[in-house]
């Protein structure tokens, strides 16, 4: 049996992999790709490969990382632990620990930063795509699978900036 839409898993304390993209990344392919009959983590591979091979809504350079950075370190050890993140051209992957309900946390990190980045770009309206994509971390195994992935997206996708978009709270 496969499952399209499964409820959130929202435990305080849960380690937490999100991942969400831009309003304007979605595309006829993506739209093609969310309708189809699979499970959603083998779904979110698809649309992130995709992704990283799209220049459709990448707004997410330069100063528009180190604004991101500035957004997602503000409520670190407040309303989440970071582990790790990547900001790509067009989405952004997150490894945390909620300390609050996970609604709270998405929307803290997407509004906040919806507001500076449009500023920044001299954009309006909206910014991040309506989804999200999280997955609860199973194990340790899960933990370092996720992680890697975070850290390596960037060098996978060959981005020339690929230091400046990731973070680690392990250096």
């Amino acid at each position: 049996m496969k499952y399209s839409k499964l409820p959130h898993i929202d435990l305080n304390g849960q380690y937490q992999f999100i991942t969400f993209r831009t309003h304007d990344s979605l595309d006829e392919y993506l739209k093609k790709i969310y309708h189809t009959e699979q499970e959603n983590s083998k779904k979110q591979l698809v649309i992130d490969a995709h992704l990283d091979l799209s220049s459709q809504g990448a707004y997410l350079f330069d100063a528009q990382i180190s604004i991101f950075r500035q957004v997602i370190l503000e409520k670190d050890h407040f309303l989440y632990d970071l582990i790790a993140y990547s900001v790509m051209p067009n989405h952004v992957h997150i490894l945390l620990k909620q300390k609050t309900e996970l609604v709270k946390v998405i929307k803290y990190i997407k509004g906040k930063s919806a507001v500076e980045l449009n500023r920044s770009l001299n954009k309006s309206g909206q910014f991040w795509a309506r989804d999200y994509y999280d997955r609860a971390i199973r194990n340790e195994a899960h933990f370092a699978t996720v992680y890697d992935y975070i850290l390596n997206n960037p060098l996978k996708a060959s981005l020339p900036d690929a230091e400046e978009r990731i973070y680690s709270v392990y250096g």
